[in-house]
């Protein structure tokens, strides 16, 4: 990993963690508002659920391997600069209470909706800088479309004019799958991560 992205994705989970434990909330960005050319967007459609396929390190990825296991998912993308990184703090703090037993049975998948910019080694990078149970993956515009409209995710870029050339809206959700492949809960970005670990268990429980 390069020592500037390190220090930057370790820069916002320290500020991020801290504010966590400050206020014991996760902060909820306004979606009118916008900061550093970032905007948060209302979903598309109800999310449905269902399986998709995308890539993972140059292999497919196919939601529907996961059966058996409770699913976390997120879509976002790595040079997201705000609500992407307090929701991986989130998932990581949702996974981090596991066991080993339990951890085995729930999987973490962060979906980035830039795959111009995310390689394959940087979507590794990011997921499991903030949890080794966090995958990355991403894919072409038209698999990244099917998987977006079965969970009702919206993303569109922004031209910033800035350094990095543009940013990407996007809608912030963390969606809990169930071992069985249904969509069980669609989180929305400021729940607290104890609500997602007791939905967890829960799930873990009825297996």
């Amino acid at each position: 990993m390069a020592i500037g992205k390190g220090v930057y994705w370790w820069g916002l989970v320290l500020v991020l963690s801290l504010a966590l434990i400050a206020f014991g909330l996760v902060w909820t960005p306004q979606s009118a508002d916008r900061d550093q050319g970032h905007q948060t967007l209302p979903l598309a459609t109800a999310p449905q659920g269902g399986d998709f396929v995308l890539s993972r390190d140059g292999q497919a990825f196919n939601l529907a391997d996961y059966r058996g296991q409770v699913v976390l998912l997120y879509f976002g993308y790595t040079h997201c600069p705000d609500v992407c990184p307090t929701s991986m703090v989130v998932m990581r703090q949702v996974l981090r209470p596991l066991d080993a037993a339990e951890l085995e049975r729930v999987q973490g998948v962060f979906v980035s909706v830039d795959p111009e910019r995310d390689s394959a080694e940087q979507l590794a990078e990011y997921a499991a800088f903030f949890h080794p149970g966090i995958l990355g993956v991403t894919g072409s515009a038209e698999q990244l479309a099917a998987a977006g409209r079965r969970y009702g995710a919206a993303w569109q870029r922004v031209d910033s004019g800035s350094e990095m050339g543009y940013s990407v809206d996007h809608s912030s959700y963390i969606y809990v799958i169930g071992p069985d492949g249904r969509l069980v809960e669609t989180v929305p970005h400021g729940t607290a991560s104890g609500h997602i670990l007791e939905a967890v268990r829960d799930l873990l429980e009825e297996e």
